[in-house]
């Protein structure tokens, strides 16, 4: 059994929404990314890697490579699933915490939970997705922008 931690942040910008977790949630701002910006699949990804004990996602998929310009995460999140697999790993579980003042979370969690877990191939029960703000305080209690904070185990193939 392997743990890792992931976390990831990006600041706002002007736009009509987010994705997180492979969905797209109405905002009166979007993420500030060379990719879509989903801070969620990013920190989740970067978790898996470091279980892995792989470099981080900006070293496998660089923001000055433009195949990556506007790319969804969920396809980043595949290829990390491939890397953790080729290394004689499966996921047995992520739990995964996004912290933001708003918008809302709590009506989009489940579907997000069910992309990523359709994109790992494990069970819902195998991922746990939770938000909370931070009373007003630093930069996503000033709505600024959104972090994540992501734990894994990886477990062996065999």
């Amino acid at each position: 059994m392997r743990i890792g931690h992931g976390y990831d942040v990006h600041r706002f910008t002007e736009g009509d929404f987010l994705t997180l977790g492979g969905v797209k949630i109405p905002y009166t701002k979007s993420f500030l990314a060379h990719s879509d910006g989903d801070v969620l699949v990013h920190a989740i990804a970067d978790a898996l890697l470091g279980a892995a004990t792989e470099k981080d996602i900006g070293y496998h998929f660089p923001d000055n490579d433009s195949q990556y310009k506007n790319i969804d995460s969920l396809i980043l999140l595949k290829k990390v699933s491939n890397i953790i697999f080729q290394k004689g790993y499966i996921v047995g579980n992520i739990d995964a915490t996004i912290i933001a003042q708003a918008p809302k979370m709590f009506p989009h969690i489940d579907k997000m939970r069910e992309n990523i877990a359709n994109v790992l191939h494990i069970s819902l029960t195998d991922i746990n997705i939770k938000a909370t703000t931070e009373e007003g305080l630093g930069f996503t209690g000033q709505k600024e922008g959104i972090a994540v904070h992501s734990v894994c185990i990886l477990k062996s193939k065999v």
